[in-house]
Formats: C-alpha cells, structure tokens, sequence
C-alpha cells in the first residue's frame, strides 16, 4: 500500500494519522508540490484533480482524503472507526461533509493563505473558521468524541487543520472543549503528529 502525501497537506494528514492508528502497513511515497509534481502525467494518471493524497492499493487507487479514510477503515473491517449502523453511519457521513465544507473553507483556507500563500479574504475565512469552532466548541460541550462515545475517522477528518488552525491566525485559545478534544485525539496509541509549518515558510 503506498500513501502519496505531502506533509503540510492536512488533507495529506488526516489519511496517513488514519494508517497509523489503525496500525495499516503503508509506504510513504512523498510528492513535490513545490516543483509540481501533483501535476505531472504520472500523478494525474493517478489523480485527474491532481491533488494529495492518494492511495495506491494492489492496483486500487483512492483519491480524496476522507474517501481514504473509508477505504482504510473498511479495508480493516473497523466498525469501531467507522460504524456500519445507518444512525452511526450517517453521523460520520455529516462530519465528513463538514470536513469538505466548513474546514476547508475556513481554517484550512486561512491557512492556505499564510503557508502557501493562497489569494483568499483573510478577514472571512478566519470568520467562517471561529464560526465552525463555535459549533465545534458546542458539540463537544458533553461529548468526548464527534460521533458516539469513541473516536471515529469523523475526528480524523476533522483534526487536522483545526490543530493547525493558528497557523492560518485562528486563535484557538477561547474554545476549551476542541483543545480538549484535539489533546485526546492526540493521546490515541498511533497517533501522528501533523508537522508544524517550518519557521520562514509562511508567506
């Protein structure tokens, strides 16, 4: 199984945390954004949208983060990870959809700006980020985890870019209940931490 990633990708992120803690085998196979590398023939053949990540898996290939994460759950047959009840099932599918929403175009949009350098209205990406963390902030008021009483790939998908989320100037220090939750996600046996933007990088 070979992950093609990059590591200040959080989307890149959410699928190698996934293999990590579901103890999956895999290869990282790192992609130079930088020389554009996800735009080359070989990747596009991979991935038309020419984006990270993407799993290669004895002649399957899956791209899309969270379409990893429910490969990688299903492929290990976790039910714990990702619950094959409709209830269940469908409350994962919600945060998987907040993962592709909200998250994206909020704290990982504000952070897109300040690490790559993308052209984006800080004012309301950081806007719809605190809005996102308030409603974060309210689901977790009496719950551990997102879905049910144990971690699913719904606090995967989410966990990557709101930890990362002061990168993109997102100050985080008035929501006790996500730092809570990104402290428990973090002490899950596998975890992989998402690297911090090096010093000199952001733009």
């Amino acid at each position: 199984m070979k992950l093609h990633h990059h590591p200040l990708s959080g989307h890149s992120h959410r699928a190698v945390l996934l293999a990590s803690l579901l103890d999956v085998p895999h290869e990282l196979v790192e992609v130079d954004l930088k020389a554009g590398a996800h735009k080359r023939p070989e990747f596009l053949a991979l991935n038309p949208f020419g984006q990270v990540p993407v799993l290669e898996d004895d002649g399957v290939v899956v791209a899309d983060s969270n379409a990893i994460l429910v490969y990688l759950a299903k492929k290990a047959g976790r039910t714990d990870w990702l619950p094959e009840d409709p209830r269940g099932a469908a409350a994962v599918q919600r945060w998987l959809s907040v993962a592709a929403g909200e998250v994206a175009y909020g704290p990982a949009a504000a952070r897109l700006i300040t690490v790559f350098g993308a052209k984006f209205n800080a004012d309301e990406v950081i806007g719809r980020a605190h809005t996102l963390l308030g409603r974060l902030e309210a689901r977790l008021e009496d719950a551990d985890w997102l879905v049910g009483s144990q971690p699913t790939i719904a606090d995967v998908a989410i966990y990557s870019y709101v930890a990362r989320a002061p990168e993109g100037n997102v100050d985080l220090s008035s929501y006790p209940n996500v730092n809570a939750f990104l402290r428990r996600v973090e002490a899950l046996p596998g975890f992989v931490p998402f690297v911090q933007t090096p010093v000199g990088l952001a733009a």
